[in-house]
């Protein structure tokens, strides 16, 4: 476990961008037996997704939420010293998206610009790097862009996966300020690296083989350059680390559950994260939720489900608690003391 402690430095401003295509999970008909779909639906708590266009990356839903985010809070481009792209569906191999995107915004060729990937617990990560870097003498602003567009990697013929996930992208600005302090408990297992993995890559190099459709377990379809997740693997990891990891958080810390204003978790399915609720003991009411409309975003959940259902809630003082885990196996668990935290309402592309 690595706890990493911040003093002010914070979270000023977010803001979210999702895919103007919606699609609903009552119509997985082809891939779901009928009578079994609001069943489905039910469990993992996902009635709708957004989905990006063919021509639609995770940056340009990233690029835009960083617009609204600037254009919201008055924030010149000339005054970010490090941008961060997290993602996992990065526009190229090489070079990295970060540098494309500091092209785009329009940000001083003396920004410092670094791509991160990692897998749903990448919010977490890469907001502990954003704290890492403001709090450096020389550093004032850090724009953290983390999106996601699995469907690109996701066959619509896989029953496991295609339900869950959706597309979005995030803009966080970090900067040095009257913050209290944020900790971080970041924990990583590489003993299941197969339990959420796509096979074909470098150790397993693309070849035209790797691009055809095969029937796999249960029926599922998928090529190997598609997501594959062993699905009550990663649900018997989470249920069991991750409520954990927040009450550890919070001995850490000396806060108790009842000083929490909000606990946002990584969206995965409603079902986990009702236990989660369950088992902390928290009021479901300061548990924010929005699968039913997102879906599985992956490492940008917790920032959309921020911009979606915490908008004008983080004005003045707020703790915060941030817990996300997935593929690696990845988790950890943040606390942020928040002062008028400005959060734009979710916005279309």
């Amino acid at each position: 476990m690595a706890k990493i402690t911040f003093q002010g430095v914070g979270i000023k401003a977010l803001s979210a961008c999702v895919p103007q295509e919606v699609v609903y999970n009552k119509d997985l008909g082809y891939l779901i037996p009928e009578e079994e779909i609001d069943k489905v639906i039910d469990n993992i708590g996902i009635e709708q997704r957004r989905i990006a266009a063919p021509d639609v990356m995770a940056s340009d839903l990233c690029f835009k939420a960083a617009q609204q985010l600037m254009a919201d809070n008055d924030i010149d481009p000339k005054s970010i010293d490090v941008l961060l792209f997290m993602s996992q569906t990065a526009d190229y191999r090489i070079p990295a998206t970060s540098c494309l995107l500091q092209q785009r915004l329009g940000l001083p060729k003396e920004t410092m610009c670094m791509d991160i990937t990692l897998g749903c617990s990448g919010y977490l990560y890469a907001l502990s790097t954003a704290f890492a870097y403001a709090s450096i003498p020389g550093v004032n602003r850090v724009l953290l862009l983390d999106g996601e567009t699995f469907s690109k990697i996701v066959n619509r013929r896989d029953k496991v996966d295609w339900p869950l996930y959706g597309d979005a992208g995030t803009a966080t600005l970090v900067e040095k300020g009257d913050f209290g302090p944020s900790t971080f408990l970041l924990y990583t297992d590489g003993s299941g690296e197969d339990k959420l993995k796509i096979h074909a890559g470098m150790r397993n190099p693309i070849t035209p083989d790797s691009c055809v459709e095969r029937e796999r377990e249960d029926g599922n379809v998928r090529t190997d350059l598609e997501v594959f997740m062993d699905g009550m693997d990663v649900f018997n990891f989470a249920i069991s680390k991750v409520p954990r990891s927040v009450k550890q958080l919070l001995a850490e810390t000396g806060e108790t559950i009842d000083d929490v204003d909000y606990l946002v978790f990584h969206q995965a399915n409603r079902f986990m994260m009702d236990f989660f609720v369950k088992k902390l003991k928290i009021a479901p009411e300061r548990v924010p939720f929005c699968i039913n409309k997102y879906g599985n975003t992956s490492s940008a959940s917790v920032p959309l489900t921020i911009s979606s259902e915490l908008n004008g809630k983080l004005e003045g003082s707020h703790t915060v608690v941030l817990s996300a885990f997935g593929a690696g196996l990845s988790w950890g668990s943040a606390l942020l003391h928040t002062l008028d935290c400005r959060v734009s309402p979710v916005i279309e592309y």
